[in-house]
């Protein structure tokens, strides 16, 4: 996870994520950087728009739990509104999982 924090805190700063400034975020940290997992990083990261990333990833859970908090449904349509946040949280989880390696 380090390593996705470091792309992230990077690309927050406007910095370019390649592997020298990877190498000195973690370093900078405490973390021992490992050059092969940086370098399949900065591979995976290789096109790929960040923001569009994390702003589909963001949607998606933060509207299902506002969707339930407005209390439209009625309490025995609850837990499938619990249900679908689950498999909304776990969709994204694993399309973040797929953009960092």
């Amino acid at each position: 996870m380090e390593y996705v924090y470091a792309a992230m805190l990077l690309h927050k700063a406007g910095q370019k994520v390649d592997e020298n400034s990877m190498k000195k975020v973690l370093e900078a940290a405490g973390v021992k950087a490992d050059a092969s997992r940086i370098k399949a990083l900065v591979a995976a990261l290789d096109g790929v728009n960040i923001d569009e990333a994390i702003a589909s990833a963001a949607i998606a859970p933060v509207a299902a739990p506002a969707a339930a908090a407005s209390g439209d449904a009625p309490a025995a349509e609850a837990p499938k509104a619990e249900e679908k946040e689950e498999e909304v949280e776990e969709q994204a989880a694993a399309g973040l999982g797929a953009l960092f390696g």
